[in-house]
């Protein structure tokens, strides 16, 4: 867990009183922040017991924000609170990567469409963009970063469709299924496929072949059920 200073990137206030409003706003939300990306990232694994305690030890912040945070991670599902029992990191629900993972389906498969009739130049360039990077992670494996690029491509067919907002509504609903993602680029560096159906898309919808590109998008996302049934069997303790 890393030493954060609760002064941490924080701007000079204005005044004593705006000082601590940003002061308690920020110290919030970058507790928040760290640890969602820690539990998304598997640097807290699913069952891991955590304490407001030591957090805000680890921090050196009060028991407010820790708090706060805790309340705001269990209502996304991150966290399990058991009073007298203490508090952990959720299990990966396989009822809730299953749903998300059909909404995606159902929701990029008409997105793909879309951006077969028309998608803007700008955003061509991007995914490329994006592919090469993806192409240099394959050769230096850094899982974060492949998520991170993986995420960011299908982002950006939602932004050259104009369905940005939808994206973020899948991001609101993908908290478990993106778990299991990044468990499975995390345990198989083999990359290549991932890459190479992402390039086929890009190439379907330069032929705007509407009838290919939802089939790839289609097989390229029903590749987690498989997923799943693996990590599972590798990791039972992680799923519930």
């Amino acid at each position: 867990m890393p030493k954060l200073s609760s002064k941490a990137g924080l701007s000079p206030p204005s005044s004593p009183h705006s000082a601590l409003i940003k002061q308690s706003y920020s110290v919030r939300d970058l507790v928040y922040d760290t640890l969602k990306q820690q539990i998304l990232s598997l640097k807290l694994p699913p069952g891991t017991a955590i304490s407001e305690k030591e957090i805000a030890l680890d921090f050196q912040v009060s028991r407010t924000p820790v708090r706060e945070s805790f309340v705001r991670l269990a209502q996304e599902g991150l966290l399990e609170v058991y009073p007298q029992r203490g508090t952990y990191v959720s299990l990966i629900q396989v009822d809730l990567v299953e749903e998300a993972r059909f909404m995606r389906e159902q929701l990029e498969r008409a997105v793909i469409r879309l951006a077969c009739s028309h998608f803007p130049a700008e955003q061509f360039t991007t995914l490329e963009q994006n592919l090469t990077q993806q192409q240099q992670c394959q050769h230096e494996p850094d899982d974060g970063r492949m998520f991170q690029l993986d995420e960011e491509f299908h982002s950006t067919l939602f932004a050259g469709c104009n369905k940005s907002k939808t994206w973020t509504v899948i991001e609101q609903m993908s908290v478990h299924l993106n778990r299991s993602r990044m468990l499975r680029l995390s345990s198989n560096h083999h990359w290549d496929h991932l890459i190479e159906q992402h390039r086929s898309m890009v190439q379907a919808i330069q032929q705007q072949n509407a009838e290919k590109a939802e089939h790839l998008m289609q097989e390229h996302l029903r590749q987690t059920v498989t997923d799943l049934a693996v990590l599972r069997s590798t990791y039972p303790s992680y799923f519930q």
